[in-house]
């Protein structure tokens, strides 16, 4: 866990405390207060504008006719400095008067007021105590949590009035929170997944180029099953060409198990509304050689056909071998930090989200 650690707190943590640049005001549709305008004077945050809101609300109920296997999400932050060029989230940012390309991942709106207004909601004689998942939209634990610290707020909500609940995130910043996760656990339901779709350090900077290294979420899934905290995998979303070849997919499912995931998911690519001009673009600037491919299997909309998303998810159906007795062992290719602070690698059903 030590690794994991010191790399949030170099990599998240670090400019927590640094100066405010000049704030100003801004009115967001939606929002009856004008927002707080920051600029963090850090490098994880040049040139972004961060939106501090006093939200009315922050349990949002899921669409009826949605498959989620939830009825109700929490989204503490309106889009997301991880910059997934295959992100699904991006269209909501156009409900804000941005677009779904670089002021998504620009543009941040941080709702300030989130764990107090979950208090209230939470104490509501109407609240049925449902299970609440985070992370389904854009992730609570991006590099802004770091200043914030949100999370923090909700956890506590959610073991006070003992509300089981799940996250979904790229990032080992929430072993930060690990030990309000465990008290969470000890009066409710509580789980984690970590979306890991690649080990490829070049499919993963091409496509990811914000996130924590993949191994680092890695060593985090294995450190919250050690803790019991039921913790999976998500591998997705699997591209073509991408990152679906074997000598990618073995490796990660082999970790995976020896971190003890309790589930490993994985599903194929889609690419609704703007996602697709967005990711299309990105092609073929990254990979022209896959453009044919990709207009051929998204001709017809969204989904790729049945039977190539079949093939991708049967990718990861395999387990491999779990540790002795069935606990979790350390990874065997643990994150490295360089002393920058940098990470680097030592050694070569939420899934309908992506």
């Amino acid at each position: 866990m030590g690794a994991v650690l010191r790399l949030c707190e170099h990599t998240f943590v670090r400019w927590s405390n640094l100066s405010l640049g000049d704030e100003e005001q801004r009115r967001l549709p939606g929002y009856r207060d004008e927002a707080v305008v920051r600029r963090f004077d850090a490098p994880e945050a040049l040139e972004t504008n961060f939106y501090e809101v006093r939200a009315k609300s922050v349990l949002n109920r899921v669409p009826g006719k949605s498959q989620m296997p939830f009825r109700w999400t929490i989204n503490v932050y309106r889009g997301c400095t991880h910059a997934c060029v295959y992100c699904f989230a991006r269209p909501t940012h156009k409900y804000l008067d941005f677009d779904a390309g670089r002021d998504f991942e620009r543009e941040i709106v941080v709702k300030v007021n989130a764990p107090e207004v979950l208090r209230v909601e939470l104490a509501k004689p109407s609240w049925k105590h449902e299970h609440v998942a985070l992370g389904t939209n854009t992730d609570p634990y991006q590099w802004v949590e770091g200043r914030y610290k949100l999370m923090q707020g909700i956890w506590e909500a959610m073991r006070d009035f003992a509300n089981p609940c799940s996250v979904l995130t790229k990032s080992p910043l929430l072993l930060r929170d690990l030990p309000l996760m465990l008290q969470i656990a000890e009066r409710a339901s509580m789980s984690a997944c970590l979306s890991i779709p690649t080990l490829d350090e070049q499919a993963w900077r091409a496509t990811e180029p914000h996130t924590p290294n993949p191994r680092a979420r890695l060593e985090a899934v294995a450190e919250l099953n050690r803790a019991g905290i039921p913790t999976g995998v998500l591998i997705a979303p699997l591209m073509p060409g991408i990152n679906d070849a074997p000598h990618q997919i073995e490796p990660l499912l082999e970790l995976a198990t020896a971190a003890g995931a309790t589930s490993i998911g994985g599903v194929a690519l889609h690419l609704r509304g703007e996602v697709k001009g967005i990711f299309m673009d990105w092609l073929r600037t990254q990979r022209p050689d896959l453009v044919p491919r990709y207009e051929e299997l998204y001709r017809r909309g969204a989904y790729a056909p049945r039977e190539e998303r079949e093939r991708l998810s049967s990718l990861v159906r395999r387990r491999g071998t779990r540790s002795p007795r069935g606990v979790p062992r350390r990874l065997e290719s643990p994150v490295k930090l360089t002393p920058s602070g940098a990470s680097e690698s030592h050694g070569s059903r939420q899934e309908r989200l992506f």
